[in-house]
């Protein structure tokens, strides 16, 4: 299917996977071969996708040490898996993970757990679930040739199969004639909710997008406000001070003198009243960030 895509003119590169970069994908359970459990069962607890093999080239995922999947990882191949940096850095800071073995599913229940897997490359970070954290996070990558009945109930129940396409132009005119191969190849299957990545990573900063424009309404009205108060408190004061601004004027003090010292008196409102804001929104602002 990945090739019929691919031969579509416009197309770079085609894949398909479970999750796409910056989305959530499923963390499961795993072992490495020859070091005891650290929790327990399995050794730990982290990312797992499956992809196709030509995931990486169409991401642009850089690859660090060893090799990417290729057409010729087969389901009757050697069993074969890819870790990104961040958990060649966790879990074997000073030694390399290239040949090691692993078992993912461990703990999870016979149906689940798989024969080990040989660690064949390691490739560089990309953001997981969503764009928020700072922290890479650690993730597996298996062939789908190799994906085990199990784990395919399993994804297929948690994660419809997405599958992504990089072009040399403008991807939405080719939509209909991607769709086209694909359903050449299976006419049951159902195409979804189309989205360019601009759009993924877009949806990814949603949530912190419509914060920020809460905050910012936030913002405005308490700006507006304080405009109000301050104003309200400067009238107040004028009114309350007639009879003296009266006795000045007729002293000999002018009209711009007077305005001045009231201005004066306002503005030292204002930058007392700036200064504790941003006092306490910067103590707010740590207070949000532990």
């Amino acid at each position: 299917m990945v090739q019929r895509i691919e031969a579509v003119p416009g197309v770079d590169a085609a894949t398909s996977t479970i999750a796409l970069p910056v989305e959530s994908g499923i963390d499961l359970p795993f072992t490495i071969v020859g070091k005891p459990p650290a929790r327990g069962e399995y050794t730990g607890d982290e990312q797992w996708r499956s992809v196709s093999p030509h995931y990486f080239s169409a991401f642009r995922i850089p690859l660090v040490h060893g090799r990417v999947f290729t057409d010729r990882d087969t389901a009757s191949g050697p069993r074969l898996v890819i870790i990104n940096e961040a958990m060649a850095k966790k879990y074997w800071a000073n030694e390399d993970p290239i040949g090691q073995l692993i078992v993912i599913g461990k703990g999870l229940g016979p149906q689940f757990e798989e024969p080990p897997r040989q660690i064949v490359g390691i490739v560089g970070n990309v953001r997981e679930n969503g764009l928020a954290r700072n922290a890479a996070t650690s993730v597996m990558y298996i062939p789908q040739s190799q994906m085990t009945e199990g784990l395919t109930t399993l994804a297929n129940n948690v994660i419809p199969l997405s599958w992504a396409v990089r072009t040399t132009t403008d991807p939405m005119p080719l939509r209909v004639a991607i769709e086209r191969e694909l359903r050449g190849v299976d006419g049951q299957i159902v195409i979804s909710h189309e989205r360019t990545m601009e759009q993924v990573l877009s949806g990814a900063v949603a949530r912190q997008s419509f914060n920020m424009v809460l905050l910012s309404i936030f913002a405005g009205a308490a700006l507006v406000l304080a405009a109000i108060g301050i104003y309200g408190l400067m009238s107040y004061s004028v009114e309350q001070r007639t009879q003296e601004i009266g006795i000045r004027m007729a002293l000999g003090a002018n009209r711009a003198t007077m305005l001045k010292t009231v201005l004066r008196e306002g503005m030292t409102l204002a930058i007392v009243g700036v200064a504790i804001g941003l006092v306490l929104a910067y103590g707010l602002t740590r207070l949000l960030a532990s």
